[in-house]
């Protein structure tokens, strides 16, 4: 069979192992009492890199960079391009902070 191209699947149980350590180091994170903000940054972090990693191996997406980068970057340009049209939204909201409730102004008091 000279000239067939194999390609050479992950060895399970090292991606096992990779995973079960992301997953301790994931606990040990989240026992200590620190910064909210620091926390979930990381846990969010070590989820993706668990994340990446099942989908690479087990869902045998690792040789699908195309279609896989096609379906990442969709959802990301769609929130980038809403919070950019929400922007007007958001600097006129503080431009009414001062003003009083219609209740307030109008007396309705006979």
């Amino acid at each position: 069979m000279a000239g067939t191209h194999h390609k050479e699947h992950p060895k399970y149980l090292n991606i096992f192992w990779w995973l079960l350590g992301l997953t301790i180091v994931e606990v040990a994170v989240a026992i200590p009492d620190y910064a909210t903000v620091l926390k979930a940054i990381l846990l969010i972090g070590l989820a993706c890199g668990k994340a990446i990693l099942v989908a690479n191996y087990f869902m045998h997406l690792k040789f699908e960079r195309k279609t896989l980068a096609l379906i990442v970057i969709t959802p990301f340009l769609i929130c980038v391009f809403l919070v950019f049209m929400l922007m007007p939204d958001l600097t006129a909201a503080s431009r009414y902070e001062g003003l009083k409730p219609a209740a307030e102004v109008v007396n309705t008091s006979h």
